[in-house]
């Protein structure tokens, strides 16, 4: 049974991976609000069940992975439950984060998460394999055709 992780450790976690984390979920969901909540139920997650990881890459990895999971859980329970009114209050409140940042957002997720992880993040495409537990020609191929895609979102909205 694994043991709980000790309060450094939490903090360590927290303070080390908090900003990327949030990042990360931004690409998936409308507001900062449900980035801030997938990232605290990844942090509880880790708490309660105290996974054990090989190495910093490891847990850098099973954080990011999990983050994303939960974001798009959180967008999706948002969009089948919040009525009309809410999404709309939602979307005038969010803050303008760019045209650049709103195009990747609206990509659909598998375009978006590795468009984040190569440009935001700063990974490789054999690194962003590895965190998503994809074959690399894979990224390359939806990193491509997110570019794409972006390109063509950007080209509609400047005409």
């Amino acid at each position: 049974m694994p043991t709980a992780l000790t309060e450094p450790e939490l903090r360590r976690l927290v303070e080390t991976y908090s900003p990327m984390l949030l990042r990360a979920a931004l690409t998936r969901v409308s507001t900062p609000t449900d980035a801030e909540d997938a990232v605290q139920d990844v942090f509880l997650r880790a708490l309660t069940h105290a996974p054990c990881f090989r190495d910093r890459e490891h847990e850098k990895a099973w954080l990011l992975r999990s983050t994303l999971n939960r974001a798009s859980d959180l967008r999706r329970r948002r969009r089948d439950d919040a009525p009309l009114d809410e999404l709309v209050n939602a979307a005038v409140e969010a803050p303008d984060y760019g045209p650049l940042l709103s195009a990747v957002r609206s990509l659909p997720e598998a375009y978006s998460a590795v468009i984040h992880l190569y440009y935001y993040e700063g990974y490789s495409i054999k690194e962003i394999a590895k965190l998503l537990a994809l074959p690399a020609p894979t990224v390359g191929t939806r990193l491509a055709r997110g570019r794409e895609r972006l390109r063509n979102l950007l080209k509609e909205e400047s005409v």
